[in-house]
């Protein structure tokens, strides 16, 4: 999956690609299934993890991502009829996971209307968007609120191995596991 990341920074600037799924994200995904790392040292992976994130982040805006280029290097290379394995290879990749955090304010009310207590209420968790590939999953998002999130989760009925109900309680538990992990209390989450 990806991040799109602004390069405004820049005449004509428009978006670059941020890559989340790094190999500090992935080492504190399989920490949080391994029952023999402490609490403290996930956390750590975790602040490690966004930090590293953050820093992919900054430098797309400034300039320093590669899909652009990588696709501006296919685009010439089938302009130029050339063949590239390298290249076939990564723009044939199956995009199995396709996410995207959905507008908070959908009303007429505006984003002024929503700072006002319990007006929270005005956002809604409608929206979202299909799988790309045949097998794969389209997952929306919105954070609504301090303690709300909302989740969009599709998936093709003719995909056997896939099911959105089995993928939306598996964002679900992973939640759980992070409030866990920070000794927090699920009913202080809810509202």
């Amino acid at each position: 999956t990806y991040e799109a990341s602004m390069t405004r920074l820049y005449r004509l600037g428009r978006t670059e690609t941020v890559r989340p799924a790094t190999i500090e994200l992935c080492a504190f995904v399989r920490a949080m299934d391994d029952a023999s790392v402490a609490p403290e040292q996930r956390r750590a992976m975790l602040k490690q993890s966004a930090t590293v994130h953050q820093d992919n982040y900054r430098g797309a805006m400034a300039g320093r991502g590669l899909d652009r280029h990588l696709f501006t290097m296919y685009v010439v290379a089938q302009y130029l009829k050339k063949k590239s394995p390298f290249l076939d290879a990564v723009f044939n990749e199956p995009w199995r996971l396709s996410t995207s955090q959905t507008p908070q304010v959908q009303t007429k009310f505006g984003i002024d209307t929503l700072k006002g207590a319990g007006a929270d209420y005005l956002c809604s968790p409608g929206g979202g968007f299909g799988p790309v590939a045949d097998d794969g999953y389209g997952v929306s998002y919105i954070i609504s609120a301090e303690n709300r999130i909302f989740f969009h989760v599709s998936s093709k009925f003719s995909a056997s191995a896939t099911s959105s109900k089995r993928f939306a309680a598996s964002i679900e538990q992973a939640m759980s596991d992070i409030v866990k992990l920070f000794g927090l209390k699920e009913a202080d989450m809810k509202s």
